[in-house]
């Protein structure tokens, strides 16, 4: 399959930040544009910011779609960062024109929600996108997730082998190899696609997984849902990354996530990883999605064999 390379960002470059999922008020918008200017960008937006929005989502379809557009098509923004997460993005998806973005293609940077997006631009726009921090998360970044966001967007390190914070070590859930295009984010995001024009392909690819706030029963559901379509059947093997928050309220001595994933996952015997720092935690690795990786659960090695960038 073709794909769409972008640029390689460089710290002297314009980010466009973009909402398309839910808002941020004032003060966390200040924040956040400061720290992507002391990382070397500047910062351009393509809609006037609403201050205190008492709404789940940061403005109407249309407004969203607007500024992904205007940001794509825009030659002075090189490359877009999602402010925040939330909820929202996936009813962008429909008026979305993809042959305009991959036209204009540019790097598309976030995670959690944005997931939505991902596998859109993946699937319609064939276009490599970045599941990384975002601009409000880079606030109070830890060294290691500022340093691998800025390796990955300025193709420092293409290949490379993906390595957690000594302290975390990645961990085998099932042993083995293999070896595909990695897709996947947001556990729950990708399950509310299904049955819709953009839920995930998976065939022979590597499924990147993780949550926050989802007890263990609605990871059991929504991996379930993954099962009874295929889509597990399909993959050729899984890269689970943190799911934060998500022990059980009313079952706190039954399964948790891990025990569900084991369960689910472990007998279709595919090369299996976890603990992977990947999603909401305060560590985050910068994943290329749709580029080429190779994992060796063995021996708890992510080889990034293909560049994301040009």
């Amino acid at each position: 399959m073709k794909k769409i390379k972008t640029h390689a960002l460089q710290p002297r470059d314009t980010l466009g930040l973009a909402m398309p999922s839910s808002p941020v008020n004032k003060e966390i918008l200040n924040q956040a544009t400061a720290a992507i200017e002391e990382l070397g960008f500047s910062v351009q937006f393509a809609r006037d910011f609403e201050n205190d929005n008492p709404n789940f989502l940061a403005g109407s379809v249309s407004s969203r779609v607007g500024e992904l557009h205007t940001l794509f098509v825009d030659p002075e923004v090189d490359g877009i960062l999602c402010l925040r997460g939330g909820y929202g993005s996936a009813a962008l998806l429909p008026y979305l024109d993809y042959a305009l973005i991959a036209k204009h293609a540019k790097l598309l940077i976030g995670y959690s929600d944005i997931s939505a997006l991902h596998l859109a631009l993946q699937q319609k726009a064939k276009m490599m996108t970045f599941h990384g921090p975002m601009a409000t998360k880079l606030i109070d970044a830890p060294a290691f997730t500022v340093d691998h966001f800025m390796q990955s967007l300025t193709g420092e390190r293409w290949s490379q082998r993906l390595q957690n914070p000594t302290h975390e070590p990645i961990k085998t859930l099932v042993h083995g190899v293999a070896g595909g295009i990695l897709t996947g984010g947001n556990l729950s995001v990708i399950a509310g696609l299904m049955g819709t024009p953009f839920e995930i392909d998976t065939r022979g690819k590597i499924l990147f997984l993780e949550d926050v706030g989802e007890e263990p029963y609605k990871m059991d559901r929504a991996l379930t849902q993954l099962a009874l379509a295929g889509k597990l059947q399909d993959a050729a093997g899984f890269i689970l990354g943190t799911c934060k928050n998500c022990a059980s309220k009313d079952y706190p001595k039954g399964d948790h996530v891990l025990a569900v994933c084991e369960r689910i996952l472990a007998p279709y015997g595919k090369p299996t990883v976890y603990n992977v720092q990947a999603g909401h935690g305060p560590y985050q690795l910068t994943l290329p999605l749709g580029a080429y990786v190779h994992i060796n659960a063995t021996h708890q090695q992510i080889d990034v064999l293909e560049s994301a960038v040009i």
